[in-house]
Formats: C-alpha cells, structure tokens, sequence
C-alpha cells in the first residue's frame, strides 16, 4: 500500500525521508471514515504515530494549494508528556510541514518561557509542549486557543499517570467546542476512556496494537536470578549482547546513579537520565548515544519519555515494571519502525509469579532463561572477534608501512597474539553469577552455613508445623532448656510432626546433659539427639529451615500458619512459651 489522496508538499516530504508505504497507524488514520472525526488510538511506541497525527490534522491546516492557511492564532495543538517527547514530535512535524509554510513553536519546561512566548507572538500554526509549561503560557496570555482547530494528545495515559489530568483539562476547556480532539495512547484505561468522552464526539476507535503480545517487533526474555545479583546480571546480560545502544531501567534516580557509576567502573560507556539532570545534561547524554561515544543508557521510566534511539535494539527492566502498560511503555523503546529488539525483565526469584501474571496482562510471551555464564559470553567473544579480524578492511599507505615494521620485528602469530588481547582488554570481564536452578539453589542452601558451624550434631523435637512450631518461640525453648544462648544454635528445620536443630560438637554433650536436668515440667515436649539429622530437602516430611539457615527459598513448602508468637501451639504436644526463669540450680 502507498501513500494516497495526500497534498503534493506532504507526499514529496515522505518520499524524501524515504517513507515509501504507510505504517499501519498511519495507514488507518487516512481512512475516508476517519477523515475530519475525533480519533481515539491504541498505538504501541515505535509505530510512527507523529506522522500519523501529522496526515490526520493536515486537512485542517492546509488549504487547496497544499500550503497552510493564514491564522492570527495556533490552529494545532500537540500535548506530550515529557521535554524529550515534545522536542521529538517537533523535530518530525518540521520536516512534515516543511514546505507548507507552517510555523512550528514548542513549548516545554526547562526552556527559555520568555523566549517561547517571542515566538508564540510572532505567530506559529502548530504549537508542541508540555502540559505544565502550556498551562503557565495560557495563564500569562501569551498562548491562544481560540482558533484552535485540531488537539493532539500524545500518550495520554501516561501523562494521566504522571498527574497531568488537571493540566489537560484546563488547556482542553480553553479550546473551541468545534475543534477536532486526537487522542495517541499505547493502552486505554478507565482514565483514558472518561477523557475521551468527556472531550470528544463520536470519536472513531482506531487499534493497531496486536492481539497476540504487546510488540511483534520485540523478543521478550525473562532471566530469574538471586536478588543480590542483579548487577552481575547487568553485566553479562551486556557483554552476552553487546548492542550497538542498550537501555537499562531502574525505578528511582538514586538507583540510576548507583548503576551508572557501576558500570562505568567496569568500562562500559554508559550515559544516565533521571529527573535530577538537566536539561542540557540530558542532551548531552542523548547526543552521546547518537554519536555512538555511548553505548549503554541507565534511565528512569519518565527521563526516558521520547527517546528515540535508531540503534537501540537491548531494553533491560533492572528493576520491574510497576505494570503492563509500564512493561510496554519502557519496551517500546527498542523494536522500532520494523526494526528487531529485545527485552530482558531480572526476575528475583520470590517475584517470579508477579512477573508471569504482568506478562499474561499483557499478552506477552516471554522466553525464561538463565543469565548468561562467563564461558558462553567468552565463546561469543571468541566468534565476534573472528569475525570482526577476519572482515575486509580499507588501508592506505601509512598503514601498510607500520604493518611492514611490525612484521619486521615480530612474527606474524606474535602480532595476531597481540591483536586479541588488545581486543579481549577493551571488553569489561563478565560476572560469576549464583546458579538459578533448583538444584543450584538447593546446594547453596547446603554449603551456607555460619561460622563455627562446621561440626556440628544435630537434636530432635517432636513437635513441628502441625503443632504451630515457629522458630519464634522454639528458638527460646532450645536456649531455656540447654543452658545456651541463641548464637550457639545453627539451623533449625520445622517439618510438619517434627522439629530439628544443630549445636556445634564441642557443646553437644553438655547441651544434652542440660536438657537432661530441665526436662521437669516440659516432659511434653521432648529434646533428644539425632544421630542422622533431617531428611533430605524435598523428601516427605523434610523440615524448613529458619532464619538460622540464610535466606529462604522462595516457593519451597507451605508456609506455616501464622500464630501468635507469645501463645504456645496447640494440638498433642503443648509445648510452654518461653518463659524467663531464674539461673539453673546446680
């Protein structure tokens, strides 16, 4: 399909920026029953969108010679959520409408105000910007509405998210009643819905967003690891790929500079965005990853509103998504204008189920890996220098004459040595990572113990889950009974009938002689030595461990009921609550 029924100044713009058919998006909303209605559009980011909003108001702007109309105030008003946004959106619509005529003026915070309003004074056709920076230009005069013929909201759910809902609404109630509302939102909550009924009518429904996942451009992978290795992850998940731009999101700006500083240390060059640079902070890092001077962009979810980065082709969620529509927003970076990519969401463990259920919402289907090991990411290496070395390469004279010298001094296998390690230097050392698989998680359940833990014995109680066994509460007991205090007890293992614990060697005997003489009055809950300890983990009836035996495996056995630390259990063997008594008799 190709472009048709559009005015010659817009067809040849297209055609110079080398559009040769139309996106989807762009597609419907050139549609005769779209022409000159309210549209309400799901769009994913990356869909070419700003050029479709461009083709949908351009009825409105030009007259029958394809040039813009003469107007004493804004015939079109585009509202985005951030200063990146605004500023993209601008720079497309200028090429677009170039050769119309149309003056184009944007409007965004952390701008010269008083410059913008030089320039709304001066006349502009399109006025671009942010909702709170639109706001004050409305309020101080300098920006009129009231020839407004077309209203453009850009990812309106996102801006409805970031709090602008008030903002809108006064621009919007500032507009003409006849003017025409385009509402661009790449998901359509509850908010969205009222907006638009509320501000639009008979506004055709326009959906480009697929069905069977959020982003048919995009692969999503999901990599589970320990929760203290998540910028291990980072690191290998980068040298694995080694894109040309990648993009990694974190959740607050403190954790973007910590990520930052991280990988830089490591040699990566890495530029962050977050709400705490400036404006031309901001630019500078973008023109970096423009300029390739940066490969990797540590980022907030609003910092990182607009950006639209040719080679980026890797989205790494280092923190989750806080929902769906944010999971979409963020990966919607990558896997732009036909153009492949890949997402990687770092699962903690314990947040796996969280993580499935975000991703059903979504309708994405996401592969479940393990992080790459420091072996595959060297056998990549390995392949991408090969073939990097072996690549045809233009030289020149100068080149040729210091070859000639290197090879005077050096045999060729003793500069080919030197080329890879020059090469294999560059590149940051990948991360030994936790293993992530059952079995992997289990032996390091196995091999973390304390200090002074190595030989131990274990004791055996007879109550367990069933009888509201909490280490709470046993704990105490043990200490109360054996004359020993809490750091002289290892792991503690509750099964459902049963109870089992370690003491280190060296104090096994008295602990049991201790038991012995204070058995008076608890004989309902019997202390006595174990001579093979627990069964295996995983083996019916195994216990859990407690909070002596490190962290605990997420989804491994029920958890207990949960009680009431300050009562004892209740069932068969009613075992007393710790109690402070005064020093044993002797």
């Amino acid at each position: 399909m190709e472009f048709q029924n559009l005015p010659a100044l817009l067809s040849e713009a297209l055609a110079t920026r080398g559009y040769a058919a139309p996106t989807p998006v762009q597609a419907a909303v050139l549609e005769p029953e779209a022409l000159g209605r309210d549209l309400v559009v799901s769009a994913q980011t990356g869909s070419g969108k700003t050029v479709a909003f461009g083709l949908a108001m351009a009825g409105d702007l030009l007259g029958g010679d394809g040039r813009v109309v003469p107007a004493r105030a804004p015939l079109a008003l585009i509202i985005a959520p951030t200063r990146e946004l605004a500023l993209q959106v601008s720079r497309e619509l200028m090429w677009l409408f170039g050769q119309t005529g149309a003056r184009i003026a944007t409007c965004v915070g952390g701008m010269d105000a008083s410059k913008e309003r030089r320039q709304l004074s001066h006349g502009a056709h399109i006025v671009v910007g942010t909702p709170g920076r639109l706001r004050d230009h409305l309020e101080r005069g300098a920006l009129d509405l009231s020839a407004l013929r077309a209203a453009v909201l850009d990812e309106a759910d996102e801006m409805l998210d970031m709090g602008f809902r008030d903002d809108l609404e006064h621009i919007l109630d500032a507009t003409p009643n006849e003017r025409r509302t385009l509402l661009f939102s790449a998901t359509m909550p509850k908010p969205i819905v009222a907006l638009a009924r509320r501000y639009q009518k008979d506004a055709l429904r326009i959906s480009t967003v697929g069905e069977d996942r959020g982003h048919g451009d995009i692969a999503y992978q999901c990599v589970t690891i320990s929760p203290s290795d998540i910028e291990h992850a980072c690191i290998n998940l980068l040298r694995f790929h080694e894109a040309e731009t990648a993009m990694l999101f974190c959740a607050t700006r403190d954790n973007v500079r910590h990520l930052h500083a991280t990988l830089v240390e490591r040699g990566f060059s890495a530029v962050a965005l977050s709400g705490e640079h400036s404006q031309s902070e901001r630019n500078h890092a973008l023109q970096a990853l423009r300029d390739r001077r940066a490969r990797v962009c540590v980022a907030t979810d609003v910092a990182a509103r607009g950006i639209d980065l040719p080679t980026l082709s890797l989205v790494i969620h280092v923190e989750l998504p806080r929902d769906a529509e944010a999971l979409q927003h963020r990966s919607g970076r990558t896997g732009r204008a036909g153009k492949k990519g890949t997402a990687v969401l770092l699962v903690p463990y314990p947040r796996r189920r969280r993580v499935e259920m975000m991703l059903r919402g979504a309708r994405i289907e996401a592969e479940w890996i393990d992080a790459p090991t420091p072996e595959t990411i060297r056998a990549n290496d390995r392949e991408r220098l090969l073939a990097a070395l072996l690549a045809p390469v233009e030289t020149d004279d100068e080149d040729a004459a210091l070859a000639e010298r290197l090879l005077a001094e050096k045999s060729p296998q003793e500069i080919a040595a030197a080329l890879v390690h020059a090469h294999r230097a560059a590149m940051p050392q990948p991360e030994e990572m936790i293993d992530q698989s059952s079995a992997g998680r289990q032996a390091a359940q196995q091999e973390r113990h304390r200090p002074g833990f190595d030989d131990i014995a274990w004791f055996h109680m007879d109550i367990g889950r069933r009888q509201n066994a909490d280490p709470r509460w046993v704990l105490p007991l043990i200490c109360r009974r054996g004359h020993i205090t809490k750091n002289e007890i290892g792991a503690i293992r509750i099964g459902p009938n049963e109870t089992f614990f370690q003491v280190p060697s060296a104090i096994a005997a008295k602990f049991a002689a201790a038991v012995a003489r204070t058995t008076e009055g608890d004989e309902d809950v019997r202390i006595e030595p174990s001579r093979d300890g627990p069964p295996p983990q995983g083996a019916g009836g195994g216990g859990r461990p407690s909070h002596h035996s490190g962290p605990r495996p997420s989804g491994e056995g029920r958890p207990p009921q949960r009680r009431d630390p300050s009562r004892p259990p209740s069932g068969p063997h009613k075992a007393k609550p710790y109690q402070r008594k005064g020093p044993p008799q002797r």
